[in-house]
């Protein structure tokens, strides 16, 4: 019995999500491979990806809150609102810039508060984000117009880790960071902690708008998903990943783990609810559980309520 479960991927920049998790299909040797959160052709850092049933559980990892450090350039937006994009303003007389880099970032550390909690954010034209049934990003290609809505978004904290060391308070310095297809005035590396369907690049265009400016953003890296970070022992990257990097859905999602004997797990196995009246430890109100045998497998997902267990996705494969 192969139990399914994730894998914990660090992407490289400048390789899609698909391309990262290609390998995984061969190497487990399944079709049912999936992942929470496609990051950015240029983005890099954790992926969570499912392997076989754990697919379906996938849902309440893309949930999670995130973590990301990225770097805003302030002076120039582009059409992708990334640093290397074709260049659609260029602000060369916004009075900020007639500050030294220190009162800059003061101002941005300032502005910051505005963007805790709730905001309303407008997504990237460059952006998975679909338009009639259409990504946006296919629409712009095409030449199409199109108006994205404001979506709901949840910044829960988000602070400025330092300035770009070749930006110095010698303004002659101003300008001529490598790679970038505009002129920019200062560069900070900020690091925000936020909900679901948050785009970094929206943040940095709306944070250069709120000093008077316009902006874009390089270096994009998801530092976290949930409680896992890419400090944990697993996480791998691409050519790095073996049988062995699979962790079990219970390291990943915080529910609570109940350990059944082999006639409950029979039951569990034929979708069938099975009774239930002791307590349940660190059991949440959402009533979501892992079933598991006694050397501990998670064998199922299910749902408590008074009385009874129901299980809901059975993660274990058949028996050969």
């Amino acid at each position: 019995m192969i139990n399914s479960g994730f894998v914990l991927l660090d992407k490289a920049a400048g390789e899609t999500s698909f391309k990262a998790l290609f390998p995984l299909k061969r190497l487990f040797k399944t079709k049912r491979v999936g992942h929470a959160g496609t990051l950015d052709l240029r983005a890099s850092g954790l992926i969570i990806a499912a392997i076989g049933r754990a697919t379906r559980i996938l849902p309440f990892v893309e949930a999670k809150d995130k973590c990301y450090s990225f770097r805003l350039h302030l002076g120039y937006e582009t059409d992708t609102l990334e640093w290397d994009g074709t260049v659609v303003s260029q602000d060369e007389n916004s009075a900020i810039f007639s500050k030294p880099v220190g009162e800059i970032r003061k101002a941005l550390e300032e502005s910051l508060s505005k963007f805790i909690g709730d905001i309303n954010q407008v997504p990237p034209k460059y952006s998975a984000v679909k338009v009639n049934g259409h990504r946006a990003s296919d629409l712009t290609e095409r030449g199409r117009d199109i108006e994205l809505l404001p979506r709901k978004v949840r910044i829960d904290s988000l602070k400025v880790v330092g300035n770009y060391p070749d930006f110095t308070e010698d303004p002659s310095g101003w300008g001529k960071t490598e790679g970038c297809s505009g002129h920019c005035y200062a560069v900070f590396d900020l690091e925000c902690e936020c909900s679901k369907g948050t785009y970094i690049r929206s943040l940095g265009r709306d944070l250069a708008n709120a000093l008077g400016t316009v902006g874009c953003v390089s270096k994009i890296r998801r530092q976290r998903i949930g409680k896992i970070t890419l400090d944990f022992p697993k996480v791998s990257i691409a050519d790095k990943l073996t049988t062995e990097s699979l962790v079990p859905v219970n390291e990943v999602l915080d529910f609570p783990v109940l350990k059944l004997n082999d006639e409950q797990l029979k039951f569990i196995r034929l979708g069938n609810w099975i009774p239930w009246k002791d307590s349940i430890e660190n059991m949440k109100p959402d009533g979501n559980l892992f079933l598991a045998n006694q050397k501990g497998e998670v064998l199922s997902f299910a749902h408590y309520e008074p009385g009874r267990i129901w299980p809901k996705i059975y993660l274990a494969e058949d028996e050969a």
